[in-house]
């Protein structure tokens, strides 16, 4: 079965910049370095944005205390083998973690 497709015109031509700043035309001087392009795309971040990003920033430079009594107590009960997971614990502390960020 075949369908013709009619209502298309011809392809608009694409448009090219053929200025000599354009490309380097073969033959020509490229012992000069290339200029950049300016940057057509810009970001402006909100207030809230920025008080944000301020926020994370200060946390990542900030280290959280250990309590490395439980640090040594957790490596003890690994390599003995008596260390035992509680995934009602672990489901019970996500589903707090979300309502804590949910509001």
């Amino acid at each position: 079965m075949t369908t013709k497709i009619d209502g298309l015109g011809p392809v608009p031509a694409r448009v090219v910049d053929t200025t000599a700043s354009a490309a380097a035309r073969a033959g020509s001087d490229r012992s000069k370095p290339v200029g950049a392009t300016a940057a057509a795309d810009s970001v402006r971040l909100t207030g809230e944005a920025t008080g944000l990003q301020a926020a994370v920033e200060n946390q990542l430079g900030q280290s959280a205390p250990l309590d490395m009594a439980k640090v040594s107590a957790v490596r003890a009960a690994l390599a003995d083998g008596s260390y035992r997971v509680d995934p009602q614990e672990i489901a019970n502390r996500l589903v707090a973690l979300e309502r804590r960020m949910l509001g």
